[in-house]
């Protein structure tokens, strides 16, 4: 069939103008998944469709409460740790439980009990071993446990009181445990089970993170706006980040150039560039933002806000706020379930 040039033409500037980048970013589908967030308020486990923004299921965990999620590297389970009904350092129950939980069935499907009170919080995937990591802070460890056989299979000492929160390096190799009341953070070796070292930070110090390239680590003083940058090398403060506020959790974008800082006290999140270590930017969001999650695709930053029952979605193009999803009571950690 015959083609005039003046057609060709039109169909080779279509198509590079489909190909390029821009239209293929407007064009792609949203990123498969859901966002799991752990509603301590309402002892529930959230499941969230990012693309809807709205949660399609709230599953009970069968105890109070639990503070933190993370899910399975397959995406098929959900683990929570059941905590209690306490902050960290503060009177209150002791909990001695993790639930399994089915996120296609959305329901618990299996306990794993410690047989005391350890106050269980943060749970984490190792990168390399697919192996289950949980704080237990009673203990002064990070419990190792098996996810096929759901038994703990051993622990690491972290020499510290009140390791509340854990980061694992990307490498697999290094644990990073924040200790609350002592203003610390341990360096645990992971494969030798074994503490490397304490670093002091503050009278009290609160959530961590590690840099995309395992160069950095980020937690927040609790009795100045202040960040400390942790150089993995050393094992030193390598900066000091004035925030506006108080800053609790963190999450650093996988190109490497920013970190994602919850204000809570002054109802912001805080964008610092890592290379001039200075807040670029900030974003208003709902009162008392907690945690902060970064999607598997880079482009949006979610940040659950816990008196507001809501989960701030904030594109990391241009640092706006994209749009609010309605959670259930206390949204505080979040997870990815592929």
């Amino acid at each position: 069939m015959f083609r005039s040039k003046a057609w060709l033409l039109g169909v080779a500037v279509l198509a590079g103008l489909l190909s390029s980048p821009v239209a293929q970013s407007r064009n792609r589908a949203p990123e498969a998944g859901m966002l799991l967030v752990a509603n301590k308020g309402g002892h529930s486990l959230g499941i969230i469709d990012p693309a809807k923004k709205q949660q399609i299921a709230d599953v009970p965990e069968g105890g109070i409460t639990g503070h933190e999620v993370i899910a399975s590297p397959d995406g098929k389970d959900a683990y929570v740790p059941i905590y209690g009904n306490s902050g960290v350092g503060k009177p209150g129950t002791n909990g001695q439980k993790i639930v399994k939980i089915d996120l296609a069935a959305q329901k618990v499907v299996g306990t794993l009990d410690f047989g005391h009170g350890v106050r269980p919080h943060c749970p984490m995937f190792g990168p390399k071993d697919g192996r289950l990591y949980v704080t237990t802070e009673l203990d002064q460890t990070v419990s190792i446990i098996d996810p096929h056989s759901f038994k703990v299979i051993g622990t690491i000492p972290t020499g510290q009181p009140e390791s509340h929160m854990l980061a694992i390096s990307h490498d697999g190799t290094r644990g990073y445990t924040a200790n609350v009341g002592p203003g610390t953070v341990s360096v645990l070796d992971i494969q030798a089970r074994k503490t490397l070292a304490v670093i002091p930070i503050s009278p009290e110090t609160q959530r961590i993170s590690v840099s995309a390239d395992d160069k950095m680590v980020f937690t927040s003083d609790q009795t100045k706006p202040r960040l400390a940058v942790i150089d993995t090398a050393t094992n030193k403060i390598a900066h000091w980040v004035a925030l506006p506020g108080f800053g609790y959790g963190t999450a650093a974008t996988s190109d490497g150039r920013w970190l994602v800082v919850a204000v809570p006290p002054a109802n912001k999140v805080a964008i610092v560039d890592l290379k001039s270590m200075k807040v670029a930017h900030t974003v208003d969001v709902p009162k008392a933002p907690q945690e902060v999650l970064i999607s598997p695709d880079g482009e949006t930053a979610y940040v659950s806000c816990d008196s507001s029952h809501k989960i701030a979605a904030i594109k990391t193009s241009d640092w706006t706020l994209a749009g609010l999803i309605d959670a259930g009571k206390g949204p505080d950690g979040l997870a990815w379930a592929k």
